[in-house]
């Protein structure tokens, strides 16, 4: 049940209407989260690939960023954004936090989403048209994997009340993990040869400073600061997968 409820809260699937989950299994969906991203993952490469047979490479990018958008309803994206506003406006801890709990975007919010969308666009467009598949699933699974590694090592930065969902993830034990990780390397296998040599430890430190400045700026994290270093991961696995690519030339 917590891996349907994983699915209720990080897609837009309505699966409520087939399933009534009890709101105590979401609170355990963080071991279950990299593996939606083999959901959300199949369907942006999926519709990019069947886009790409009908419309130009660019134009199939848009329309898999729009697919992806709409399965997630934005949620990464909204908490990028809170992000964004929170950290660059905010000058204090408790600023910072009222701040993304504001549900108006804000200049930096708005500048930090347009640049994001602007990156994302451009590291699809100039993926191989031939192995793009699997670097779109492994980034994606790999972004959340990361991320549920990093916010269970820190403590929630509000109080359970004033959480937007009300609710606080449950800590998961490190066999859980390594066990979820097994099944996130999968991908990896099908990647272009060493086109993950840097993606992958270029990913891993990536989490390791967002742990560190969001434990150091609010003392913990927030379901924004989940959704903002999930989209920041899986930018800079693409980079880094763009790096190797280049490396193996030299």
């Amino acid at each position: 049940m917590a891996f349907l409820a994983a699915i209720m809260m990080f897609t837009r699937l309505p699966l409520w209407r087939v399933v009534n989950v009890d709101k105590r299994y979401f609170t355990d969906v963080i071991k279950y989260w990299p593996l939606v991203g083999f959901l959300t993952g199949s369907v942006t490469a999926g519709v990019l690939w069947i886009a790409a047979e009908v419309l130009p490479w660019s134009v199939a990018c848009v329309v898999a960023i729009i697919a992806r958008v709409l399965l997630t309803g934005a949620l990464h994206e909204d908490g990028l954004a809170d992000f964004f506003d929170g950290f660059g406006g905010g000058t204090s801890r408790e600023k910072i936090l009222a701040i993304m709990k504001d549900s108006h975007i804000g200049c930096y919010g708005t500048i930090g989403l347009v640049l994001y969308f602007g990156l994302y666009y451009a590291l699809l467009s100039s993926l191989d048209t031939g192995s793009f598949f699997p670097i779109i699933l492994t980034a994606d699974c790999f972004s959340k994997y990361c991320t549920a590694v990093l916010i269970n090592t820190l403590p929630y930065a509000r109080k359970v009340e004033e959480s937007k969902t009300r609710l606080v993830y449950d800590k998961v034990r490190v066999l859980v993990f390594v066990m979820v990780g097994l099944i996130v390397a999968v991908p990896f296998f099908f990647m272009p040869v060493f086109s993950w040599i840097v993606a992958l430890p270029l990913s891993i430190l990536t989490a390791i400073g967002l742990r560190t400045y969001f434990k150091i700026k609010i003392g913990g994290y927030t379901g924004d600061c989940c959704g903002a270093s999930v989209l920041i991961i899986e930018q800079i696995f693409y980079v880094g997968v763009f790096i190797a690519g280049g490396c193996q030339y030299i």
